[in-house]
């Protein structure tokens, strides 16, 4: 059973890792090393566990793991009486990233306002044909979707800053 979980997250560690090598532009090992610290979760990964299980170099690992607590990516932690270091997730990051999805999706909702209101006012001041008039319907339901979207991530977002919700 432990073999087949440990397979699962390897492949779950590899998928994870293509998507954070594009979404976070990180060098394949340095997402491959986010994405493990990721789903290894609260108890933390050791520089050891990872050169074993990622099969890379101790000066890649440890240059990556450099990279990526400069990145402010994740921390570590050690455990008394254990000279390791146990690398985890660092919070902020998941904070960071919602606090630009919801500035990336305030400036594409003012652009779709300004787009919408540009396209409204063509069609009453310079359009009299109908058939050649904007369609404004798309603006609207997209605006509604970024409004939607916009209040969901920061409930998220709040639950994570109360401490309601865990990683």
């Amino acid at each position: 059973m432990k073999e087949k979980v440990c397979s699962k997250k390897m492949r779950l560690v590899e998928k994870l890792g293509v998507h954070l090598e594009k979404r976070e532009q990180l060098a394949p090992v340095a997402s491959r090393i986010l994405a493990y610290i990721i789903l290894t979760g609260k108890k933390g990964t050791t520089f050891d566990e990872m050169v074993c299980l990622l099969c890379a170099s101790k000066s890649t690992i440890s240059t990556h793991l450099n990279h990526l607590q400069d990145l402010k990516k994740i921390v570590y932690f050690t455990k008394t009486g254990d000279r390791k270091k146990y690398f985890t997730i660092n919070k902020d990051m998941i904070l960071q990233h919602i606090d630009d999805m919801i500035e990336e999706w305030k400036e594409v909702k003012a652009l779709h306002l300004e787009i919408k209101n540009y396209k409204e006012i063509i069609n009453h001041k310079m359009i009299e044909n109908e058939d050649e008039k904007f369609e404004l319907n798309f603006h609207n339901n997209y605006i509604k979707f970024l409004d939607d979207a916009s209040t969901s991530i920061e409930e998220l977002r709040t639950k994570l800053t109360t401490n309601k919700f865990s990683l």
